[in-house]
């Protein structure tokens, strides 16, 4: 709200006194100094004079409704002594002054209203609110969320900071959300810091907000052997050829060992399945140069035909189990071949 003082052509008949911030006018009508004037007996009551800019004002005086105010001068007689004028503002506020008034004198109001401009509201600090999940498996994607609740004009910029220095931002820069790889931070804490400003300069437009997770380190699966081959019903010489390929493998990993696994078969003699593995181990041994230590051998039990598996495990793998397809009743063993006596000399 501005109240100013009226322009002058307004004021003709009123000489002004000014108050501070208001523009109340105070003009005392000089007495006749002709001689007819001195022959005119002396008035009894004061005139208060009132005019607005804009019009249409609602006037108290002295605590009695006066209608509106209007751009040309209303006037009031009143007796001498004090008064009280109170004027109602657009904006909802009083403009109110109290004067003494005296009996020939005239007591000038002029008053101009100019609404002020609305105060400015700054929408800065706004709050920020950052979250992110409190633990992830290593390998997981942290996801980081921003909340802001922001009512200013001004699009705002986003700017992340990850650590520690492995952390990887996958997607989101520049927005309200990104996603982190976690891989390779097993057992350490991922932090997330995010600045917000809306551009215009001010620091308390300027939001820090930081979330943090700890990624907790999966063990690696367990190492488990293989089956590196398997041969039925061969021959020895085949076996040898399959032997040596296995020899091979273990002579390129000395922490690895070996499993073999013979099986008899359905109609195969008593105790086949013990001579197969003994003589696969034997070769290992003997013929290429492979520890005894790291070779074990398990009779498997029954499969329809005579079986070798051999398989590799390296070191700390889950050791293999044998995998028979008979039960020992369904087996039917050959008979021993007979023995030829000795010729008597």
């Amino acid at each position: 709200m501005k109240l100013t003082l009226a322009p002058n052509k307004y004021l003709a008949s009123c000489k002004f006194a000014f108050a501070a911030l208001l523009a109340l006018t105070f003009l005392a009508a000089q007495p006749g100094s002709t001689a007819y004037a001195n022959k005119r007996k002396p008035t009894k009551y004061g005139v208060i004079k009132i005019q607005t800019n804009p019009a249409g004002l609602p006037i108290t005086l002295d605590g009695k409704p006066e209608g509106v105010t209007t751009t040309d001068w209303r006037s009031w007689n009143k007796d001498p002594g004090m008064h009280t004028v109170v004027i109602s503002l657009p904006d909802g506020q009083r403009w109110t002054r109290e004067f003494s008034l005296d009996a020939g004198r005239i007591k000038c109001v002029a008053l101009n209203y100019r609404p002020g401009l609305p105060p400015t509201v700054s929408p800065c600090p706004y709050p920020v609110n950052l979250s992110a999940p409190a633990t992830v498996n290593e390998g997981e994607v942290i996801t980081y969320t921003a909340d802001v609740t922001y009512s200013g004009k001004l699009p705002l910029n986003y700017t992340w900071t990850v650590s520690p220095a492995g952390a990887k931002i996958l997607s989101g820069v520049g927005t309200p959300t990104i996603a982190v790889d976690s891989t390779g931070l097993g057992n350490q804490r991922v932090t997330a810091i995010l600045a917000v400003d809306d551009g215009s300069g001010e620091s308390a437009c300027r939001q820090l907000a930081n979330a943090a997770t700890n990624v907790t380190r999966t063990p690696p699966p367990p190492r488990e052997g293989r089956e590196f081959d398997v041969c039925c019903s061969c021959s020895f010489d085949d076996q040898k050829a399959r032997l040596d390929n296995l020899a091979v493998e273990l002579q390129n990993d000395p922490s690895s060992t070996t499993y073999i696994f013979a099986y008899g078969g359905r109609t195969s003699r008593v105790g086949q399945a013990d001579r197969l593995s003994a003589r696969a181990k034997d070769y290992l041994v003997i013929r290429r140069g492979i520890d005894s230590a790291r070779i074990i051998v398990v009779n498997g039990g029954f499969r329809e035909e005579d079986c070798v598996e051999l398989w590799l495990v390296p070191s700390g793998a889950t050791p293999p189990q044998p995998r028979p397809t008979l039960q020992p009743g369904d087996v039917r063993p050959a008979p021993e071949p007979a023995t030829r006596p000795r010729r008597r000399n």
